[in-house]
């Protein structure tokens, strides 16, 4: 199934006979919550998801977005009405790094049929209510590991033996600046590959022959196992969803360099990537 859907699929998906379960997953890294955008204007039938509390833990030695504990997620799916039989539909306010988390963590927890809607809110033509949305109860179990996932020790390694790409702005993978986290630079033997290069202007994506080429041009081969990191495992999501557009199957760091740069212990590369 091709992991993005168009604002137009969407519009005629709700209108047949068993719409998608609609998820309206807005957020902004540092700002506040989003859910009051939501109650002025949304989708009809999306029901709102908060990324900090339903698709992360508590921020810690695991990193600012660690995976959330399966019984608070698979509760808020639940609530949300997903079912594992019945397609869902994720969105953002168009940057797509928010609707790539929701879609990677129910993939991973093996939802069959989980889509991103291409250009997020800002591409949809279609009316907005404000009717918050009270769906019937779904019946989604999380059953993890149906995508691949990787710890502290496993990105390394993918580092040395494959291609494990930095989805953050150049200039942190570099280390000449660093915002958030306790220090600057990139896992040793990462590669430099923004999560902004994977859009076009217009925030949708560019098409799977283009992302093909990106991905091919950074190393990307038959047989060489490929990983993806970034600040905190969200905009990550979001690479591993253009890969998967290309038709590259990837495996995630969720605590990326959230996680990695708590430990002094681990080794930290600066300057620009080799390649």
């Amino acid at each position: 199934m091709n992991p993005i859907i168009s604002a137009s699929e969407l519009a005629d998906a709700l209108s047949g006979p068993r719409p998608p379960v609609v998820l309206d997953v807005r957020w902004q890294l540092g700002g506040p919550n989003l859910r009051p955008d939501y109650e002025k204007a949304h989708i009809p039938g999306a029901v709102f998801v908060d990324l900090d509390s339903e698709l992360a833990g508590p921020a810690g030695p695991g990193g600012r977005h660690p995976l959330p504990d399966l019984e608070v997620f698979g509760a808020a799916m639940r609530a949300a009405g997903v079912s594992a039989d019945r397609d869902v539909v994720v969105y953002d306010g168009g940057l797509g790094w928010a609707a790539a988390r929701a879609w990677w963590l129910l993939r991973w927890a093996g939802h069959p049929s989980v889509r991103v809607l291409d250009g997020g809110l800002a591409a949809w033509e279609g009316p907005l209510t404000a009717d918050v949305s009270r769906p019937d109860a779904g019946t989604f179990e999380p059953a993890t590991d149906a995508l691949p996932l990787l710890n502290a020790g496993a990105a390394a390694r993918v580092a040395r033996e494959g291609l494990l790409l930095d989805a953050r702005a150049a200039e942190r993978y570099r280390g000449d600046v660093e915002p958030i986290d306790p220090v600057g630079g990139h896992i040793p033997g990462a590669v430099s590959a923004p999560t902004s290069e994977n859009v076009d202007d217009s925030g949708r994506f560019r098409s799977a022959g283009e992302l093909a080429d990106r991905f091919r041009a950074l190393g990307a081969a038959e047989g060489v196992a490929v990983g993806v990191y970034c600040g905190s495992g969200v905009s990550a999501a979001h690479q591993v969803l253009a890969l998967a557009v290309a038709g590259i199957p990837a495996a995630l760091y969720v605590g990326s360099w959230s996680e990695w740069s708590q430990d002094g212990d681990r080794p930290v590369a600066t300057g620009p990537d080799p390649q």
